[in-house]
């Protein structure tokens, strides 16, 4: 099979396409791992529950034994 020049996908013009797309692929590896990173360093503390609040009301005395309970019991009942 005789192969020219300009209309070969690997001879013509077409390797360019080929490592544009390595390109592409790479930096988008490379882009991914470095915000994954930054995230994991500098990222937020973990979200917390509503569970977690309502024990912070009780701790400060906001809310009574008994409202903390029904409370707890209904957040139970919906997770």
């Amino acid at each position: 099979m005789q192969h020219s020049f300009w209309n070969d996908w690997y001879f013509g013009w077409g390797w360019l396409l080929w490592f544009g797309f390595l390109f592409l692929a790479f930096s988008s590896f490379g882009n991914w791992g470095y915000t994954y990173s930054a995230h994991r360093k500098y990222g937020l503390p973990p979200q917390k529950e509503a569970l977690d609040y309502l024990n912070e009301r009780y701790a400060r005395g906001e809310i009574t034994q008994d409202d903390y309970l029904r409370m707890k019991s209904e957040i139970a009942k919906t997770a």
